[in-house]
Formats: C-alpha cells, sequence, structure tokens
C-alpha cells in the first residue's frame, strides 16, 4: 500500500469502512451541497488569480469549468437547501462570474458566461 494509502492507520490495520459509512451518512444533504459549493468556489477563485500570487495560478479554462458546475449545482439545488443556504452561495457564483468577465481578455457576450445559461445574464 502506499503512504497516503495508510496515512492515519496503524501499521497493519486496514479502515474501518462499516464506520466511515456510518459516518458520511450522518452528514445532512445541505452541509454536503454546501462544501461542494465552497470548494468549487474556492477553486474557481484560485483560477482565476484571486488567490495570493495569483497570476501564477491563473487558467480562466479551468475556471469556466468550475463556474458552470457551480451554477448548475446552486441552481439545481437551491429549492432543496433552502434560501438562506442558497443566497450566499449565489452571491459568491454572482462574484466569480464577474470576476470571470473582468479578467477574461475578450468578455463573453451576456448570457454566454460560464454559468449563465443557469443564472441568466450577469450585470455588475
Amino acid at each position: 500500500m502506499s503512504d497516503a494509502a495508510t496515512a492515519g492507520e496503524p501499521s497493519g490495520q486496514t479502515p474501518d469502512f462499516d464506520n466511515l459509512t456510518r459516518d458520511i451518512a450522518d452528514v445532512p444533504a445541505v452541509e454536503v451541497i454546501t462544501t461542494v459549493a465552497v470548494h468549487l468556489m474556492s477553486s474557481a477563485a484560485v483560477n482565476l488569480g484571486l488567490a495570493e500570487e495569483g497570476a501564477q495560478h491563473k487558467d480562466l479554462d479551468e475556471a469556466r469549468k468550475l463556474i458552470q458546475a457551480l451554477a448548475g449545482l446552486v441552481t439545481a439545488s437551491a429549492t432543496e437547501i433552502g434560501s438562506y443556504h442558497a443566497a450566499p452561495l449565489r452571491d459568491g457564483l454572482k462574484s466569480l462570474q464577474l470576476a470571470f468577465r473582468e479578467a477574461s481578455a475578450v468578455p463573453d457576450e451576456p448570457g454566454q458566461g460560464p454559468g449563465e445559461k443557469y443564472t441568466g445574464p450577469v450585470h455588475g
């Protein structure tokens, strides 16, 4: 086994998959959805060059994919997670969409930017 596969496990023991399965089953869906959304937001921000030493990590193609996925997730799950959780996710998504438009050398037409097929055109 690799070091990564055995990390956190005493030598010679395998992980207790029954307990791990029960643990994830106890996590509410809203928590899983919001956690995934935050990871997508963070990764998109880094790929937009918004992190420290941002230019080094800037990749607009990757950012577009992540924003598109985030928009789909937020749009599809909004009614399930409620406005209390969905509103900040929508705000973060809009901020990323605007940052993408600003970072692009040739901005997309309104309604054609990442995620806009789900959210509609984004205006500053």
